[in-house]
């Protein structure tokens, strides 16, 4: 008996809001959490946005005890399930419990500094002779760092300690560490003074101070890098005015009295809407009565209000400005063009970029790594180090109330700690507290948050990390011609009829009219843009569309149908195949098409027209040639491109002598051209190209140009093209401009750029900071980094990330054009 072949079930992938992560070390345990979990396919974490992205088999895994579990290991999550799956109970508010969590360490800072600038009070008598009552005594600062660790660290701790309890210890576990043996250090002195060590409580105080400081302003910097993306957010209404079935007008404007407010999210697909001046457009629809100007800045970054009236569609989010419309409903909820683009970013958020990968393994073993290394600082300089450089060790005392204050200098020359013990566990504490694995964890994220945020600013959809990476390496773009590099809105200019062979004196089969209107008849049956252009010449000629039937269609090539010819003077009246399309399309149904004829198709696609031979009961009848012009932005666009370094060729299946007129106005070489391409055959290209070495961008339009849009290493679609194009597409253009085809890759190479510097400057920061941290230069320039000083730059170094990634702000401030 055969075995029971068993089919998994589809995998689904669902985002958990994840709370209570800070750094990388959290990032890979919340990954180890849910990988462990039956029925999880994969996890992906991001530290900047706190949010899951797992992807699991629906009967064997549960997103809400996913969520559970996470919750009772520490990190507080929920999953965003859709509207009619969410439940009542057990829900976490998130949002809610992040703004507690901010007004908490706000408060935890203020108490943070009051503590430490009674802290330096207490010095006023050693720095500037000024002495307070009770300040300098040893016990105040020993209850200023009792309290600095009882209250604004509290949190601190507790996280360490859960860290460490569950096998995955994070920043806060080296952290509390190294305040902890400094305070215990200082409290067994200030208890056993005949021990002879000195205290030194102000380090608990300024640890916990400098570390909130820097976890406050790095907070912040987050809530700015985010905000881009909170903008889009928040562009989605809330409210609709339904019009109802019995009020809707057939063709003047609704009025106020008519509407009856109700949810955005309970609208449905057919249902008329009024929208009045200054509202937003709360889904997709037709406008079906009313006229007005819709500003679409937020979603494609043209600043020009766009016209609008009965028949045009308007997008969800848009704001309606001067006059009140009613709109047919045609997409909502998560249909809808606002949240396509907020589903695509946020997935583009959401992943993780391959450069990220060694960040990620390093960042798995971090915390452990440092622990270690702390312990061997310590050994060392206990067992070795004092013993081989006594002079380290110097005269004197660090403590509070001698009579030198070397402990408040952050960087201090030749230190005066008289005890080899208490050396070591000064330099074990700066180890553990300089360790930085917040910045591996912040590096990638935030520069891929604020990118993206400004890609939907200015109307640029990139759809992952990934495609950074792969637009960093590019050195070839290849546009497809018709309707990318050109208008996309060709226009038919010559009609020509052709006189019976060898009977030149005869007059030709049919009138350039009726070959018109047999033409428009056969192009019926497709919206290609060439077959768009005859039908609105004959539309515009009066000629009417003549039945068709036994349609056949090749892409690339033409089109051929049988049409009954009762409207046309032929006295039989006798249906005729027409076939329309390439000169290789008509010898593949065995018309002959000779040279002379040729040579006058010939000349016409030296104009840059397009012909499109027309043949009836396999006889050429006659050629139609269109001419679509150029976009006006193709040519500075080609030109930029150029000085940016990159190679740039048109692809197109028109004729050679057709492209090579574009290419000419483009000023592109003849190299450049890659004519007659059917759309089959330009996916095999690309891949031709990518084994010579090139790195492909296809920027394309139509459905013809998916395939090469998954071909190349990354594809770029105009929003204004097909479903299938933009589904297929890495980068989406929603201002339909070629100029943005430049921004879009200048701002994919300026964030990758930003992720290249975050890395680079987390894993200097770290290789630097602990060798100085363990004492590396104390034997040869008597140099030692301090707890406090290390803590502050530990605290500050995951800041610099962020703002390091907030400065692509000033490169591409929001579009005002």
């Amino acid at each position: 008996m055969a075995p029971e072949v068993v089919i998994p079930a589809l995998a689904r992938t669902i985002a958990i809001d994840v709370t209570g992560m800070k750094c990388a070390g959290c990032v890979r345990a919340v990954e180890q959490e849910l990988t462990q979990c039956e029925g999880v396919v994969s996890a992906t974490v991001n530290l900047a946005t706190e949010v899951a992205t797992v992807q699991y088999q629906p009967g064997t895994a549960n997103p809400v005890k996913l969520a559970e579990k996470l919750t009772a290991a520490g990190f507080p999550s929920q999953p965003r399930l859709p509207v009619g799956d969410r439940t009542s109970t057990g829900q976490i508010d998130i949002q809610e419990r992040r703004r507690l969590e901010t007004q908490q360490q706000l408060w935890r800072l203020a108490i943070a500094t009051l503590l430490l600038f009674l802290s330096a009070l207490g010095h006023l008598e050693l720095l500037a002779g000024i002495k307070l009552p009770g300040l300098s005594n040893i016990w105040f600062h020993c209850g200023l760092a009792t309290v600095a660790l009882l209250g604004p660290g509290r949190a601190m701790l507790i996280d360490g300690w859960r860290g460490l309890r569950r096998n995955a210890p994070n920043m806060n576990t080296l952290v509390s560490l190294g305040t902890l043996t400094a305070y215990t250090t200082s409290l067994i002195a200030l208890l056993f003074p005949q021990l002879g060590w000195e205290c030194f409580f102000d380090e608990p105080v300024m640890l916990v101070g400098f570390i909130l400081l820097g976890r406050t302003l790095e907070q912040q910097a987050r809530q700015r890098a985010a905000s881009a993306f909170q903008s889009l957010l928040a562009l989605q209404p809330k409210i609709a005015r339904l019009i109802p079935a019995q009020e809707s007008p057939p063709g003047g404007s609704p009025t106020a009295s008519a509407a009856i407010e109700i949810p955005a999210d309970s609208v449905r697909v057919g249902e008329w809407l009024q929208v009045l001046p200054g509202d937003k457009i709360p889904v997709d629809g037709e406008i079906v009565a009313g006229q007005t100007t819709v500003d679409e800045s937020m979603l494609t970054g043209e600043s020009i209000p766009i016209f609008k009236q009965p028949g045009d569609l308007v997008a969800a989010g848009t704001l309606n400005q001067s006059g009140t419309i009613a709109l047919r409903t045609t997409r909502t909820g998560q249909d809808t063009t606002l949240a396509q683009i907020i589903a695509l970013v946020e997935a583009a958020q959401t992943q993780k970029a391959p450069i990220q990968r060694l960040a990620d393994v390093v960042a798995g073993y971090f915390t452990y790594g440092v622990m270690t290394i702390a312990t061997l600082t310590f050994c060392f300089w206990y067992f070795f180090g004092t013993h081989l450089w006594p002079e380290v060790l110097g005269t004197g005392d660090w403590g509070i109330g001698s009579s030198h204050l070397m402990s408040h200098h952050f960087l201090t020359h030749h230190p005066t700690t008289p005890s080899p013990l208490l050396l070591s566990l000064k330099l074990a504490i700066a180890v553990l507290v300089v360790a930085c694995p917040c910045a591996l964890g912040l590096a990638t994220p935030t520069a891929i948050l604020v990118g993206s945020g400004i890609g939907a600013e200015r109307g640029l959809l990139i759809r992952g990390s990934d495609i950074l990476e792969r637009v960093s390496h590019l050195n070839t773009i290849i546009f497809d011609k018709t309707g990318t590099l050109t208008t996309g809105k060709p226009t038919v200019t010559d009609c020509l009829v052709i006189s019976p062979p060898h009977s030149s004196t005869s007059p030709p089969l049919y009138s350039s009219s009726t070959l018109l209107q047999l033409a428009a008849s056969v192009e019926s049956g497709t919206r290609h843009p060439l077959a768009i252009a005859i039908q609105q010449q004959a539309q515009q000629q009066e000629l009417p569309v003549l039945p068709a039937q036994d349609f056949v269609t090749t892409p690339g090539l033409g089109v051929g149908a049988t049409v009954l010819q009762d409207a046309v003077s032929d006295p039989d009246q006798r249906p005729v195949r027409v076939i329309l399309g390439t000169l290789d399309w008509l010898e593949q149904h065995q018309v002959k098409v000779d040279e002379e004829i040729q040579q006058q198709a010939q000349s016409l696609a030296q104009a840059g027209k397009t012909v499109v031979y027309v043949a009836v009961n396999d006889r050429v009848a006659g050629m139609i040639a269109v001419l679509d012009i150029l976009r006006p932005d193709a040519e500075p666009m080609v030109t930029e491109l150029k000085r940016m370094g990159l190679q740039v060729m048109m692809l197109t299946g028109d004729r050679q002598e057709t492209a090579t007129a574009i290419a000419q106005a483009l000023n592109l070489p003849a190299e450049a051209i890659l004519a007659e391409v059917r759309p089959e055959a330009k996916a095999h290209l690309i891949a031709n190209l990518q084994q010579q070495g090139y790195r492909v961008a296809m920027v394309g339009d139509g459905i013809n140009d998916a395939p090469a849009l998954a071909q190349a290493d990354v594809g770029i679609a105009l929003h204004s093209g097909t479903d299938v194009a933009t589904e297929t597409a890495g980068i989406i253009l929603m201002r339909d401009r070629l100029t943005d085809v430049v921004e879009s890759i200048r701002l994919s190479r300026a964030t990758f750029n930003k992720i290249q510097q975050n890395l680079f400057w987390a894993f200097a920061y770290n290789i630097l900071g602990i060798p100085l941290a363990a004492g590396v230069l104390l034997p040869t320039l008597g140099i030692l980094l301090s707890p406090a000083a290390a803590g502050a730059m530990m605290a500050f170094s995951s800041v610099s990330v962020v703002m390091n990634s907030l400065l692509l702000y000033l490169t591409f401030s929001p579009s005002k054009s």
